[in-house]
């Protein structure tokens, strides 16, 4: 278990050392002299806000060294122990929680059955208590919580915190999930839509370095996300990315599950490709459905992923054109269809597109890993809570 700090730490001095802090969490500077780089600051003040964040318990040297022209230096780094946070994916039939530590790294974890009919009092009240008996296994208990990030399969408004319509998750409308949660656990809540959340997974994960991405996940449901400037693009009102539900004017235009006809889901979805399959006697419902049937080679469900690749390359044609990305991932159940689904958006944006714009474009399949949307939550908040301070403000008032 984990000792807690002395309780003679400087609150002031603490929150002072907020810009080495930020600096040493995101990786930015992590030996001494590169923090007297990168912060400006005089070689006596760093080493006194410095001293501050160790004596705390907040910033470890590891065992890790670099050169320096003379003896190696440690590397300075997070104490990941000193704090955790809670996150939650809701998905379509169950709610997978998660308590991770401040890398973010899964601690303790629990899958519960959900049913999307769920009012949102009784759906929070179980993530409560589910919260509350992971919160029981950590191997430390004395870690500040940083804060609750939610996912949700619906658009959210993320500034305010709540789900807008349409959505699958009737009855949720503007309830407010973070007030909710707050009040339960006295910690900062955010939430984001689960496609936003796989997309600030996949940029920081396995392409920090690329400045504009593009994510499209195609599953039961086809959704992306926009990195622009290496953060991620929300829009007016959060629903930015919203693909599924552009709509062609093609014949025949088939009803979506949105209300309206020809939208992008209801021509290249799982439930869609899985509703044209059932048509002709196969057993498909959804995503998964599809693949199985991909898996065993089924003609028929292979000629519908490559025209629903098609349909999605046609509108990412468009995409490309408006915000022209350097890289266009593709993720979701689909994706494992590998290229059945990837050719045909490859033949769409390269047909339609200007050489320009596709000449350096690399269009690649996910590689990510299946809690996604869950480490997607995780960067959201420890981003939010590291480079405003507020963290280190909630760390500073529980030494007190």
């Amino acid at each position: 278990m984990q000792k807690k700090a002395a309780s003679h730490i400087d609150k002031e001095s603490l929150i002072s050392s907020g810009e080495i802090f930020s600096l040493i969490a995101n990786k930015t500077a992590t030996s001494r002299a590169a923090i007297l780089s990168a912060s400006g600051l005089s070689r006596m003040t760093v080493t006194q806000r410095l001293n501050a964040l160790l004596s705390a318990g907040l910033v470890r040297e590891t065992e890790e060294t670099m050169p320096s022209g003379g003896r190696p230096t440690r590397v300075l780094g997070l104490n990941y122990a000193a704090g955790f946070l809670l996150t939650a994916n809701i998905g379509e039939s169950h709610i997978h929680l998660a308590a991770m530590d401040l890398q973010p790294a899964i601690l303790v974890q629990e899958t519960v059955a959900f049913r999307d009919k769920q009012d949102p009092q009784s759906t929070l009240d179980l993530i409560a208590e589910r919260f509350n008996a992971l919160i029981a296994q950590l191997p430390f208990q004395q870690a500040v919580l940083a804060g609750i990030s939610l996912s949700l399969p619906t658009p959210v408004d993320s500034a305010c915190g709540w789900v807008v319509g349409p959505s699958i998750l009737p009855g949720w409308e503007r309830f407010d999930i973070s007030g909710y949660l707050e009040n339960r656990f006295n910690a900062p809540v955010y939430v984001e839509n689960d496609v936003n959340l796989m997309t600030i997974y996949e940029h920081r994960h396995n392409y920090p370095q690329v400045a504009d991405m593009f994510f499209i996940k195609v599953g039961t449901g086809i959704g992306s996300g926009i990195i622009t400037g290496g953060k991620i693009f929300r829009g007016a009102r959060g629903v930015a990315g919203d693909i599924g539900h552009i709509q062609f004017n093609t014949e025949p235009a088939p009803l979506c599950r949105c209300g309206k006809f020809g939208c992008v889901e209801a021509r290249a979805a799982g439930w869609a490709i899985g509703r044209d399959l059932a048509s002709c006697g196969y057993p498909a419902e959804n995503a998964y459905d599809v693949v199985k049937l991909m898996e065993n080679r089924v003609p028929e469900a292979i000629m519908h992923i490559r025209k629903a690749g098609q349909t999605i390359g046609e509108v990412t044609s468009d995409v490309v054109s408006i915000l022209n990305p350097s890289l266009i991932v593709v993720g979701g159940t689909l994706a494992r269809c590998g290229e059945f689904l990837l050719s045909g958006i490859r033949e769409l944006v390269y047909q339609r597109c200007l050489p320009l714009a596709t000449q350096n474009l690399q269009i690649v399949l996910s590689v990510s890993e299946a809690h996604s949307a869950l480490y997607g939550a995780a960067y959201l908040l420890l981003e939010e809570q590291m480079n405003n301070n507020h963290f280190l403000r909630r760390y500073a008032d529980n030494q007190a």
